[in-house]
Order: structure tokens, then sequence, then C-alpha cells
């Protein structure tokens, strides 16, 4: 009798051998199918847009091979964390197979990142250095790009190795903050720029308060649940491989879709940003400015730099003197929000120029190679400039002002901040590769390692449904979120909620690598930005 019972204890239960069973050869196929027709895409697509570059020496083509490999390395080993949350909750409660659920979300993925705005993409760009993304073609960029993707892949692939849901968002932003460091202290003495803090609290505080709301939202929904939905097993873990109610399975694949979805939107976008720096590094030509705007949206970006040319002319400080480079000293004020004497002028003369160059060639595909790239940063300067002016009330605009100068902003960023098809292809690619290589590890510390007892329908709806509200609501602000610890602390506040309890353990480890992230990453990408500089 003894001797059964050890049998059936170490008998592999239903759900271990779900995790462990093989896709279908129809799936595989399918997949297959999707990432050769993906490559073929961005192959095409690539090879055009350097054709059209005209591009003679071998050299840009290495280094925009290398860089986005690394690049789409970062977001492969994402895939690991972020995306295998999203199909946790409905594996753990038996509402789709293992298999067909990592294919769902990684079509999910993929339609999230392709129907994505860019706005996390750029806002993650902002807290770099200026300087290093205006000179991101010269030493210190690459330098720059490499140290804080290889740092956040090593710390990615480190925490997923030990099974632990860390957030790559929290690693990318550490990243960024170790580069600008690190780029601060190399040169002390030249007043070149760190950290935008501003902007890095900003972020930050998105990071810290998700997870908060994760794990009071999901565990206020299971209360309400019970007060409305009273079936008891709903509220009881799963019974061998019997599926939930149907009402309760459509809700548990619409937050698996939901969570997919919105994860691309918004964490796909990190590496995009990144993977812009590097092409409009590597091959200006192509990249530095947005070919796809049309002559109607030029004509109407030429008359809106006047209007603003003519609206910073009457904010100009009578005490200002127009120095020999203009773009130097708006970046300056980028620098140090200062507002200087000279500023306003200096900012008046990059609008009118820039202007004027658009005007001489009509359209920005039109712009000669060789000065693609410098009426680009003057565009990025002007545009920044103008970000900060408007939000600090320095100077004091009028409504209407403020109003045309957005409207002159927009139609600026649209011709530097794009996003080419194929970067979203690429990227969309990698996440679901990613998903579908290492999705195990995470899966199985969400499902099983944070409360004491199996997850329940309920618990898996109602972190499901936070986590997608709460990344949804991000993405429309244009932060950037972590997916794992929402979804995770999201769990977390169900167990508490449902008087499961948790494994003090696991929540101990997933908090440790809350907590050191960050720092972690920093160092790291710190220690290699240093290291790349003295290289390059």
């Amino acid at each position: 009798m003894a001797a059964t019972t050890a049998t059936a204890l170490r008998r592999p239960s239903l759900l271990d051998r779900k995790l462990k069973g093989r896709p279908s050869k129809a799936g595989i196929l399918a997949f297959l199918a999707a990432l050769a027709t993906g490559i073929v895409y961005i192959v095409f697509h690539v090879a055009h847009d350097l054709d059209a570059a005209s591009i003679t020496s071998y050299a840009p083509y290495a280094m925009l091979g290398l860089a986005l490999v690394i690049a789409l390395g970062f977001e492969f080993v994402n895939g690991f964390h972020d995306t295998a949350n999203a199909v946790a909750t409905v594996i753990y409660t038996h509402s789709l197979e293992p298999n067909v659920a990592v294919v769902l979300s990684g079509i999910c993925n993929l339609a999230g990142v392709l129907l994505s705005s860019g706005t996390v993409a750029f806002a993650v760009i902002t807290l770099l250095p200026v300087e290093l993304i205006l000179q991101v073609s010269s030493g210190a960029g690459f330098a720059m790009v490499f140290a804080l993707l290889i740092a956040a892949i090593l710390w990615n692939l480190g925490t997923w190795w030990l099974g632990l849901p860390a957030s790559s968002s929290h690693t990318m932003v550490g990243s960024i903050i170790g580069v600008g460091i690190a780029n601060q202290l190399l040169m002390p003495h030249t007043g070149t720029s760190g950290v935008d803090w501003e902007q890095a609290m900003k972020v930050l505080k998105a990071l810290l308060i998700s997870p908060v709301v994760g794990f009071v939202l999901a565990g206020m929904l299971i209360l309400i649940a019970k007060q409305v939905a009273k079936f008891p097993s709903l509220y009881e873990a799963p019974k061998d491989n019997m599926p939930p109610p149907m009402p309760i399975r459509a809700l548990m694949v619409l937050t698996c879709t939901g969570v997919s979805f919105f994860h691309g939107s918004n964490d796909g976008q990190k590496g995009m940003g990144l993977i812009m720096l590097i092409l409009i590094g590597t091959v200006p030509t192509a990249y530095a400015l947005n070919h796809a705007v049309s002559p109607a949206q030029t004509q109407a970006f030429i008359v809106s730099s006047q209007q603003a040319g003519s609206i910073l002319d009457r904010h100009v400080d009578s005490k200002g003197i127009l120095g020999a480079d203009a773009r130097a000293t708006v970046t300056d004020y980028i620098r140090t929000k200062q507002l200087q004497p000279d500023t306003i002028l200096a900012l008046r003369e990059l609008v009118e120029d820039i202007g004027h160059e658009v005007a001489l060639y009509k359209e920005f595909k039109a712009v000669p190679p060789q000065e693609q790239a410098n009426v680009r940063n003057d565009m990025y300067v002007a545009s920044e400039a103008l970000r900060l002016m408007i939000k600090a009330d320095n100077p004091a605009f009028t409504a209407d002002e403020k109003a045309a100068l957005n409207g002159y902003k927009d139609k600026v960023d649209h011709a530097t901040k794009f996003i080419p098809s194929w970067v979203k292809v690429a990227v969309a690619l990698s996440l679901g590769l990613g998903t579908m290589v290492g999705w195990k590890r995470v899966v199985v510390t969400v499902g099983e390692r944070i409360g004491k007892d199996h997850l329940t329908y309920a618990q898996g709806a109602s972190a499901g449904l936070v986590a997608m509200g709460t990344i949804f609501a991000a993405d429309k602000f244009g932060l950037p979120v972590s997916t794992t610890h929402i979804l995770s602390s999201g769990v977390a506040g169900t167990m508490c909620a449902n008087g499961n309890g948790l494994r003090f353990s696991t929540v101990r480890n997933i908090a440790a690598g809350w907590v050191f992230t960050l720092p972690a990453a920093a160092l790291l990408s710190g220690v290699l930005y240093w290291a790349f500089r003295h290289i390059s």
C-alpha cells in the first residue's frame, strides 16, 4: 500500500504531462511558414531601403547586422519572461492547451506590435543622454547601444534561468540609467549630460506603482466576484483536466489575448526605439528621415515651420546674442533645462533653417544623403526643446501659440520618430520565437509557486483582466510598464484575497528581483559602456 502511494506521488500530474508535451506537426509547420514569410518580408524591405540609400561600403552592412542581432536578441529573451506570463493563467486553469495558448499569444503579440503607435519606443529613448542620441553613429553612440542591450540580455537570461518573473522594462530602464551615469562620469569636465532624471522618475513611478495596482485591483476583483458570482467551483482548484464553465473559459481566453496584444503594443516598443537608433547610426541616408512623408505633408510642414518661427520670434530675449552653433545652444538647454537669453533666439534660427532646407528640396527623401543626419538632428533637438518649454510654461506661450507649436512638433516627430513596418515584424517574430522557446520556466513559477494552492478559475480571470487593463492604460499614456510584475502581483493579490496564502520564498525571490534588477542592470551596463568606450 505504501509503495503504491509512493508511486502515485512520483507520478507526474496531468498538468506536468501537458507542459512536457510536444507541439503538433501542423503547429510547427504553421509557425515555420510564418517565420519564413516574416524573414522574407524583412529581407526584401531592408534590401530595398539599402539599395535606395546607394551605400557603397560594406562596413555599414556589417555593423547594421551585428547591432540588429543584439537588439532582436533582447526581444527574443523578453519573450521568455513577459509573454510567458500571458499564457500562465489559461494553461493552469485548463482553458487552453499549452501549445495552443503559446501560438495564440504569439499571434496576439504580433498584432500588438504591428498596431503599436511608437509612443513608448520614443519615451524610452528620451531617457538617454542627448549628446549620445545626436552622435549615435560615433564610437560613443555604438558603445551606448551595445552596452545597454547586452546588459539587458545578460540580466534577463540570468533571471529566466532561475525561473524568476523579472521585468524586462526594469532591466531596460536600469541599463539606460547605467549608461547615462557612466557617460557623465567619464567626461565630468565637458558638460556632457547623464540621465534625464525627470523623465526617468516618470518612468520609474509607473514601474513601481503598477505592481501595487495589480495586487490591489486583482484582490478586490476576487472579493467582488465572490459577492456577485456565488459558484464555489470558481474559487477552487481545477479538478483533473476539467476546463472552466464556458463564460469563464471565454473570459480566460480573452484576457490571454488581451495581455498578449497589449504586451506587444507596450513592451514590444522598447526594442523598437533602440533599433531605430541603430538604423540612424549605421544607415542615416535611409532611416534618418521618414521618406514616406508625402509632398502634401511636407508642404504643411513648411507652412507650420514659418508659423512656429514667427511665434518664437515674439518671445526672443532682447539680450540674446546668436552664437556660432544654434543646435549646440539648444542642446545645452535640453541638457540643463535652464533657459538662457540666447535659447529662444537659437531655437527660432534652428526652426527657420529646417523649414528653409526642407522647402529647398520639396520632400524629405530629396534631402541630399550627406545632409539627412544633420537635418534629423536639428529636428530632434527642436522637438525636444519645444516639449520642455511647453511643459515648463517658460516662456509663457498663449493657448493658441501652444497649439500651433504642438502642431509643428507633431509634424517634426512624424518626420523623425517613425518605425518601418519591417522593424515591427522583426520585433514581433523575436518576441514570438522567444515565447516558443522559453515559456515553461516562468509559466510554472506564476502558475504554481506564487500561492500555496493551485490557481483557480476566478484567480486566473481576475489577474488577467487587471493586467490587460493596466497595460492598456499605460500604453495610452506612453509609459513603459512591466507585464511580468503586474500579472505576478495580480496572482499574489488573488491568492491573498481568496485565502490561499502565499509561498513567501517565491514572493521573496520575485521581490528581490524587483528591487535588484534596476541597480544590477545599471551597474552592468555602466561597466560595459566604460569598456566599449575604451575599445572604440
